[in-house]
């Protein structure tokens, strides 16, 4: 059945910086921080969360249906997500603005800074959440990093549909506060994080995630990067363990590639640690590839979806 991706769609400028950040920054200079970062090599992907979720949800033999918002230049993006077989019904293109754009630059531990220019999504409260009568093929959804209105609503909105959801902050938690984002915990199902998102979420809610997970929630997900995934359900703690990946070229993405892995073995119902152990592989998967939406399945993720 179909899964709703709520987030932006976005096109990514993605450079390299050959030497490390740590080495260009002092510490005790920050408060007059003038930096430069030469990088010789540059590309423009398509790229935000959205859209990159729906990409891995798509390969895997998944039904995305995305709800973002495109700016004037977001033909060639809406083109591709049909072209793909992606429900764009519930896409909002706004003529007045850009769409979203992430600056993103690479060093060469995998450390990102990124400049985003919000664009369209600054609208995407516009968008509402079809109503259960009105769409009732929705089994399940994400709220993954969008404008901050209509990650707000569109919570509520799919609360108030009946229709499980992730919560996924993402680079979008720090615009909430603590008892916005207990309400955000309260309205989900599932919540994932990356271990850096996941220590704000607990210092902002002032629960740990063993704590979160002692709720109505069934799971809450720290991924560790090279290091696998946390899961934890009614305060059990089982630790998922890592994929090795063939290369590491490019991290962005990763996230959404482990997202959209996850979204499919819940949507089929698997146990929570299988569906976390998918997103792993995808993760690995995606690093080896440059750009968020470049990356395709292996032989032994084929198996896994056929077993």
């Amino acid at each position: 059945m179909p899964a709703l991706i709520c987030g932006s769609l976005a096109f990514d400028t993605i450079t390299t910086f050959p030497g490390r950040f740590a080495d260009q920054i002092m510490a005790e200079q920050v408060h007059i921080l003038n930096v430069s970062f030469l990088v010789p090599t540059l590309r423009r992907e398509f790229g935000g969360c959205a859209g990159n979720i729906a990409y891995t949800l798509q390969l895997l033999g998944g039904e995305p249906v995305v709800m973002a918002a495109l700016g004037n230049d977001g033909a060639d993006y809406l083109a591709r997500l049909a072209k793909w077989g992606v429900d764009t019904s519930l896409v909002r293109s706004d003529g007045s603005t850009y769409t979203a754009q992430a600056i993103i630059i690479t060093d060469r531990d995998n450390n990102q800074i990124t400049a985003f220019h919000p664009g369209a999504m600054q609208n995407a409260h516009l968008m509402t959440v079809p109503a259960r009568g009105r769409r009732q093929d929705l089994a399940i959804a994400i709220i993954a990093p969008d404008g901050r209105e209509a990650m707000w609503q569109h919570a509520s909105q799919l609360h108030d549909a009946g229709i499980p959801f992730i919560f996924d902050p993402g680079q979008g938690l720090p615009m909430f506060d603590g008892s916005e984002l207990r309400r955000f915990v309260e309205l989900a199902t599932w919540v994932t994080v990356n271990d850096y998102e996941g220590r704000m979420l607990c210092e902002r809610t002032g629960r740990t995630a063993q704590e979160l997970s002692c709720s109505h929630l069934q799971g809450v997900i720290v991924t560790l990067g090279a290091q696998g995934s946390e899961v934890w359900v009614q305060g059990q703690l089982t630790h998922v363990p890592p994929v090795q990946a063939q290369e590491v070229l490019d991290p962005t993405g990763c996230g959404d590639a482990f997202r959209g892995g996850l979204l499919y073995g819940l949507e089929r119902g698997w146990p929570l640690v299988r569906s976390v152990a998918l997103g792993n592989r995808l993760g690995a998967l995606k690093i080896a590839c440059r750009g968020g939406q470049n990356h395709r399945l292996d032989e032994v993720v084929l198996a896994e979806l056929e077993a």
